[in-house]
């Protein structure tokens, strides 16, 4: 039947050793086939985990936006076939949470492929601890539109449902595009709305705060290129 082990990798700069369960590594060790988002950041991670790791005898299947479906498919297959074992890693966090890895997952339950996900970081669920929000009723968003008037919009909408439904929103940017998300949730929430950002988690320039948009409009942090997750609240 052969099986699909769901990798998480780091967030950041973070050391495996600190943020990657000691289970999870002596189950990659074993793997020869992976399924990635991006081969370099996937090339290093197996480096971060154990420098003793022969990077050339590992078999890397591309499965992002510009890679073929079909040799994803092939080869998911071939693993079947010859009940063969394989991993999907992210290029950070977990693996198919708003990442590509979804779609083939989808495809490996379809063909009874035994799907095990492994424990270890996701920037969405840490940002959420931290953030003293609602956590039994919560939805995330993904990307919020690029242009602003339709981005604020959605940040009214989402700001509705979460006072209404008392509903945790989250959502996220590009970093290169942080600070004007920033800029607009301040421009569009009522000042008591509260906000949480978390950015470059369980790296040693992490950032983690919460407040009401009041009190951030008196203080704006330098989100730049600094990958970031954002809570709304009411």
């Amino acid at each position: 039947m052969g099986t699909i082990y769901l990798i998480p990798n780091t967030i950041g700069d973070s050391p495996a050793d600190l943020t990657i369960p000691a289970g999870v590594m002596a189950i990659v060790r074993n793997l020869q086939v992976f399924f990635v988002e991006d081969l370099r950041s996937a090339r290093r991670f197996l480096k971060k985990l154990d420098k003793d790791i022969i990077i050339d005898e590992r078999e890397f299947i591309p499965i992002g936006k510009h890679s073929s479906p079909t040799q994803a498919l092939t080869e998911l297959r071939r693993l079947k076939d010859k009940n063969l074992n394989g991993g999907i890693i992210s290029e950070a966090g977990a693996p198919c949470i708003a990442d590509p890895g979804a779609a083939l997952v989808s495809s490996a339950h379809d063909m009874n492929i035994q799907i095990i996900p492994l424990t270890g970081p996701s920037s969405i669920l840490l940002a959420l601890m931290a953030s003293g929000f609602n956590g039994q009723n919560f939805a995330f968003h993904g990307y919020l539109p690029k242009h602003e008037k339709d981005r604020a919009q959605k940040i009214k909408e989402l700001e509705k449902i979460a006072r209404e439904q008392d509903q945790t929103q989250i959502f996220m940017e590009a970093p290169y595009r942080n600070n004007q998300l920033l800029e607009s949730i301040l421009r569009n929430c009522a000042l008591d709305t509260r906000l949480s950002i978390s950015a470059d988690l369980t790296s040693a320039s992490e950032f983690i705060d919460t407040g009401p948009i009041a009190r951030w409009k008196t203080g704006k942090p330098d989100l730049h290129k600094r990958p970031a997750i954002f809570l709304l609240y009411k």
